[in-house]
């Protein structure tokens, strides 16, 4: 019997872990990556077979904010490189593991067959155009890259009155498809989509004098025991995910050697 009993335990002893019993990888990620985080997700699960990623999306600055006090998200993905080098600077991140994943662009977009994008930034002073849709720049890489580009065509104070203010950059873009504003600066990963193939035009804003929105992705500190959290985001310079990336509108960085 105790010889039976033996057995069995090595046995038990043998078997892998289940994926059930593993915690799963948290993952906060910048709102222009909505469209294609999930297709991310899935390319990675098939190098990493098992693994449950849940993943929020929302404005970097929020999630900076829920990041220092205490939620337990184990990998950022920022809109821009600041974020998560703030969290860095604060202790609430690794350092080490920051890199580029993506870098993002600004376009003109709009579901209403009366407005001219050919004239670029031009077509916003349009006196038929009563809202103009962006995302928050205080919380939002793209929302202060639209402001910066609005800036630098001395439209800013102009269109203040005008200016319909979203949470991030989804947000704004649900404005749009809306409705609810005519035209809106959004990225250009939510236009090219396939699921908003065919949604509306856009014009590409000209990156000339706006820095360019880099995109960083870092474990956190809470992802520091997290082995899958370095895995992921080394992930993100992999030609799978880059290939993703790229085909949703992205530009690259320089690829990595890890």
């Amino acid at each position: 019997m105790n010889k039976l009993l033996g057995i069995l335990f090595a046995t038990l002893l043998a078997l892998p872990a289940t994926s059930a019993t593993a915690a799963p990888l948290l993952v906060a990620a910048a709102s222009d990556l909505v469209y294609c985080i999930d297709e991310l997700a899935a390319a990675f699960r098939q190098q990493a077979p098992g693994t449950e990623i849940k993943i929020s999306t929302g404005a970097s600055g929020n999630f900076v904010a829920q990041i220092r006090n205490g939620a337990p998200f184990h990998v950022f993905l920022s809109a821009d490189m600041l974020y998560p080098t703030q969290l860095a600077k604060l202790g609430a991140a690794d350092g080490a593991t920051l890199r580029p994943y993506a870098i993002g662009r600004i376009v003109l977009w709009t579901t209403d067959a009366r407005f001219d994008l050919s004239q670029g930034m031009k077509v916003l002073r349009d006196s038929r155009i009563k809202r103009i849709a962006i995302a928050n720049p205080d919380t939002a890489p793209y929302g202060r890259a639209a402001r910066a580009a609005l800036e630098r065509d001395k439209l800013w104070e102009a269109l203040q009155p005008r200016l319909v203010i979203g949470e991030n950059i989804a947000q704004a873009a649900q404005f749009v498809q809306t409705g609810n504003a005519q035209l809106g600066i959004v990225s250009l990963a939510t236009v090219r989509a396939p699921k908003m193939a065919g949604v509306g035009r856009y014009h590409l804003i000209s990156e000339l004098g706006v820095a360019p929105i880099e995109q960083g992705a870092i474990v956190t500190n809470a992802g520091s025991k997290e082995p899958m959290a370095l895995r992921f985001v080394r992930f993100l310079g992999s030609p799978p995910a880059r290939a993703i990336l790229e085909r949703h509108g992205f530009g690259l960085p320089p690829a990595s050697d890890d």
